[in-house]
């Protein structure tokens, strides 16, 4: 099986996280930041590739859970956004206008989507009529547009945003409830592909999405030690129906208002991979939507250069054959040692070296991304290899930084306690003015308090109160 070449690659300084991060989204050949409109990033092919992966597994799960896909329009009328008066005042400042076409100034100013419940709920009165038409569940993948006003970063803080967002409308209350539970069942199964363990914090209602009942934040921890929501899931009952009158006629013949959710994710998740599993080599992918799964780098001196291409092509033939996203550097013009620089500093998840050895051998030498260790395996039995290293490197990505976020959940019973940059766990009695002075005297956060709850013994922070419920507190990202 070979030996251990290395220890894992050093993991990045939270101290030049920043610095690190803009560095390596570029020589990684994900983005390009150099578009001439601030915040508004080019998708390279590689990014793009990756990003498409992620999309369409979250399309599979969609469809699999009864969800049909759609395409809205990008502009938004200003009295349709008008109808929703906290959705207006959450975007306000965020949005962008537009306000003629041409040189004839438009009568109704329009506005770019900065998310789709006021391009999509006035159709849904049209759409829906009785209750043979619910439950209504759609989701579609669009760019928004939100004018941000801190400093950019790609894929998580961002002006033009890829944005999936699933819409659904329900009979009854418990139905929506119902389909919260879904869709965070969803979110965890995509957090096992992507590698990214998080926290289900139901917000506060400041920190609510602007115009819902309640929001649940999926929180991941970067190395900084703060936390960044990679999704967001709402309940909205019947506010957005009574505000667009999307009304069903019952069995009775009454006409009630539908039960509405929302489930929204971004561009932000490639950030979150990016953050939590690079290292010092570059980017590190999760197998499952890596857009190469496995390079294959054949090291060829003199006669037996030919044999060697022709033995690493008939590898990339079979495990191709596997649905297995594999590719050849057989650049001429590239010394080995370049090669495993790009390889890594890509994040391919698996290195397949061959040089002579391996071809007397029938043997490779493969590299795991996340381990840098080289292991030798026999070319009989191939693909079940290939496929086994994939599924243990999914399973100890996710381990390790689930230990990461768990290790640096701290609790907190005094405001003295709170000094470092991780996240804590306080009491808080729920009052929004006694959780609002926790925030200014921490500098920090409340992301909120567990959506499956948790036990909890302690007062809250600020005021002593015993009935408090335990809430995460952290700086976000």
């Amino acid at each position: 099986m070979g030996n251990k070449e290395k220890e894992p690659y050093e993991k990045v300084d939270s101290q030049y996280y920043s610095e690190w991060y803009n560095e390596v989204v570029e020589k990684s050949e994900l983005t390009d930041k150099r578009y001439p409109v601030k915040g508004m990033n080019i998708w390279k092919p590689y990014g793009w590739e990756l990003m498409s992966n992620i999309d369409s597994r979250t399309e599979k799960q969609m469809r699999e859970t009864g969800h049909q896909k759609v395409k809205f329009p990008l502009l938004i009328p200003e009295d349709e956004f008008q109808k929703e008066a906290d959705h207006i005042k959450g975007f306000g400042d965020e949005v962008y206008w537009v306000t003629r076409a041409g040189s004839n100034e438009l009568d109704i100013p329009l506005l770019l989507r900065p998310t789709s419940e006021t391009a999509m709920y006035p159709v849904f009165d049209l759409w829906i009529r009785s209750h043979a038409d619910l439950p209504l569940k759609i989701f579609q993948m669009v760019n928004v547009f939100r004018y941000e006003t801190k400093q950019t970063r790609a894929f998580t803080r961002m002006r033009e945003i890829h944005f999936f967002e699933a819409h659904t409308c329900h009979e009854t209350a418990e139905e929506a409830e119902e389909q919260i539970k879904e869709d965070l069942e969803i979110m965890e199964q995509l957090s096992k592909k992507l590698c990214l363990p998080n926290l289900e914090l139901k917000r506060t209602e400041w920190d609510k999405f602007p115009g819902g009942e309640y929001t649940v934040g999926v929180d991941s921890l970067l190395p900084t030690g703060r936390l960044l929501q990679i999704a967001g899931i709402h309940q909205y009952k019947t506010n957005f129906a009574e505000a667009y009158d999307i009304t069903y006629e019952d069995e009775e013949g009454e006409h009630r208002p539908v039960h509405q959710t929302t489930y929204g994710m971004s561009a932000r998740l490639v950030g979150a991979i990016i953050g939590i599993h690079g290292d010092e080599k570059g980017i590190v992918l999760p197998p499952a939507i890596a857009p190469i799964q496995v390079r294959i780098i054949p090291i060829t001196y003199g006669d037996e250069e030919d044999e060697i291409l022709k033995y690493c092509a008939d590898l990339k033939e079979n495990l191709e054959s596997a649905g297995i996203r594999v590719d050849i550097d057989d650049r001429e013009d590239e010394r080995p040692g370049s090669k495993f620089y790009e390889a890594e500093m890509k994040g391919i998840p698996l290195r397949i070296d061959v040089g002579s050895n391996e071809l007397e051998d029938e043997s490779i030498t493969l590299v795991r991304r996340d381990e840098g260790e080289k292991r030798e395996y026999s070319i009989e039995g191939l693909v079940e290899t290939i496929e086994k290293e994939m599924e243990n490197m999914e399973e100890d990505m996710y381990r390790k930084a689930e230990e990461f976020l768990y290790d640096n959940i701290v609790d907190a019973e005094d405001i003295a306690d709170i000094t470092e940059e991780k996240v804590y766990r306080i009491g808080w009695c729920g009052d929004r003015e006694c959780g609002q002075n926790i925030e200014e005297r921490t500098d920090r956060h409340i992301l909120g308090t567990l959506y499956e709850g948790e036990e909890f013994e302690r007062g809250c922070l600020n005021c002593g109160d015993e009935n408090a419920d335990a809430a995460y507190l952290c700086k976000k990202e």
